[in-house]
């Protein structure tokens, strides 16, 4: 839990999106369209989260850590006896909730990297996403189903069934909604999470991988990642309104702002689209396999 890395040009203020290569062990933070910094970090880093005070913290599922970048720059690593993949943070970092792929469990750790509590969970718990107060949803790809954590008791307290491989979360708190994007069945489910209960299921293009929902929860981006597009869903009529090229085998979403972030693997970039035109404005070069994104919680408007 001791390494240490400080390398140039990280800005030392928060805000901003931050992109993790996977191949190229780099996390580069974007600003203004372009790169504003770009940081060695641990082997094959996966998922990228990000806490209020300008925090990072990286899943390395080879290399059984998690890794915690300072606003600074400084690199830590906290080592589990688990496969980290999935990353959810509490606001002032607190909490963080790791899933563990093999162990079908998910770990909360403190600040320090101890290990709080442990939940199980369906198999192979892909992403995490916070919702509610003292909720945790879990994408548990082979189990068709999104688990629910209650996260004081720290236990699974019921789950949903939705699609074909469910992978990646988004959750819009203004209509209580939790957004899965199923990327083996090719479609999105609709969760009402105050009802409890799927409210629909509508198709997200050609293996749909990842989601996010814009601040005013108006409308859901989801990569999809076999047709080198994303599509872009009316959250009132859940009806795809757009679809947009973007790079090959795009993967993660972000938003922020007015636009669109999406990281391209295959092409080592990321598509910028401006949610205004629905048009790919941008493509900003970054490290090599793009995976996941993520904005920081002070930023004007971040994704969900």
């Amino acid at each position: 839990m001791g390494l240490l890395v400080l390398l140039a040009a990280w800005p030392a203020a928060g805000g901003g999106l931050f992109v993790v290569s996977q191949q190229g062990a780099k996390v580069t933070r974007i600003e203004a369209g372009g790169v504003a910094g770009a940081i060695a970090v641990l082997p094959a880093p996966a998922v990228v989260a990000a806490d209020a005070g300008g925090r990072l913290y990286l899943s390395h599922p080879d290399g059984k850590a998690v890794s915690v970048v300072a606003p600074g720059g400084a690199v830590r690593s906290l080592s589990l006896k688990a496969q980290p993949f999935g990353l959810a943070v509490e606001p002032d970092g607190g909490r963080i909730y790791v899933g563990d792929w093999s162990g079908n469990r998910v770990l909360a750790l403190s600040a320090e990297g101890a290990v709080a509590g442990a939940a199980e969970t369906g198999p192979d718990p892909a992403h995490l996403v916070l919702g509610p107060p003292g909720r945790l949803y879990v994408a548990e790809r082979e189990g068709h189903s999104v688990g629910v954590i209650d996260t004081g008791a720290m236990r699974r307290v019921g789950s949903f069934p939705v699609g074909d491989g469910p992978f990646a979360l988004a959750y819009d708190p203004a209509r209580g909604r939790l957004y899965v994007a199923n990327v083996r069945s090719n479609d999105m489910t609709v969760i009402d999470t105050q009802a409890g209960r799927v409210v629909a299921t509508v198709p997200a293009g050609a293996s749909p991988y990842g989601i996010a929902v814009t601040a005013d929860g108006r409308r859901v981006v989801v990569s999809d990642q076999h047709a080198a597009k994303v599509s872009v869903i009316d959250a009132d009529t859940l009806a795809v309104t757009a679809t947009v090229t973007v790079g090959p085998y795009p993967e993660g979403v972000a938003i922020l702002g007015g636009f669109a972030y999406v990281a391209n693997w295959f092409s080592d970039n990321v598509s910028v689209i401006d949610l205004a035109t629905l048009r790919e404005v941008n493509r900003i070069p970054v490290a090599e396999g793009p995976r996941s994104l993520a904005v920081a919680p002070d930023a004007p408007e971040a994704s969900r």
